[in-house]
């Protein structure tokens, strides 16, 4: 489980208590020791028991928890961020992105697909939203089952804002890759995404 994100502070002034662990331990170079005076890491995430032992896993294995550490650095700080600057969520920034992106609505079922989560998830999430002023909800006229979502003039306001302080966000998390390496990344990532969904092809 991640404890801490190496993230610069965005300014924001919160309690000691609800402060994350890194913004307690400004200085990361100081050695951390637990209650029994041993060193300990500073992170404590996925890559953890890899480091200590490195040689005890497969290459696959430390570039998966790699990637999982990754992207679980940049999720935690990303809905932090998105909390305590726009009082929102993750998946409501996910939710108004989909629809940012279909003019003419889309319907529960689509979005629930799209987003990869239960219909039941999304129509509590539509809910909220819906009392907030930031999407609309209509019944279609060829099928009065059938629910057309889509974002109001007000949410489609909302979401620029998040959207472009999420762009400059990951600007930052991003700031010490070089353009040519990310270029890379993406290139192989592209790579095991292919791989990934061929082995699940033979399993399926």
């Amino acid at each position: 489980m991640l404890r801490a994100c190496p993230c610069r502070s965005n300014g924001t002034t919160t309690s000691a208590e609800n402060r994350p662990r890194w913004a307690k331990d400004r200085d990361l170079s100081e050695p951390k020791t637990d209650e029994r005076g041993t060193a300990a890491p500073t992170w404590l995430d996925g890559e953890t028991k890899v480091l200590e032992a490195p040689h005890d896993h497969g290459t696959e294995l430390r570039l998966w928890l790699r990637l999982l550490t990754c992207s679980t650095l940049v999720e935690t700080e990303i809905r932090r961020r998105l909390r305590e600057e726009f009082d929102s969520t993750l998946p409501r920034f996910d939710l108004m992105a989909q629809l940012e992106r279909a003019r003419n609505g889309m319907v529960l079922g689509e979005l629930s697909k799209r987003m990869m989560v239960s219909p039941g998830n999304i129509t509590a999430l539509v809910e909220r939203l819906v009392e907030s002023g930031h999407i609309s909800r209509t019944t279609s006229p060829a099928d009065r089952r059938v629910q057309i979502i889509a974002l109001t003039p007000f949410g489609r306001a909302a979401f620029k804002k998040m959207a472009d302080a999420h762009a400059e966000w990951i600007s930052e998390l991003f700031g010490k890759v070089t353009a040519k390496d990310e270029l890379a990344l993406l290139d192989q990532l592209g790579e095991l995404k292919h791989s990934i969904v061929a082995a699940l092809g033979k399993n399926g």
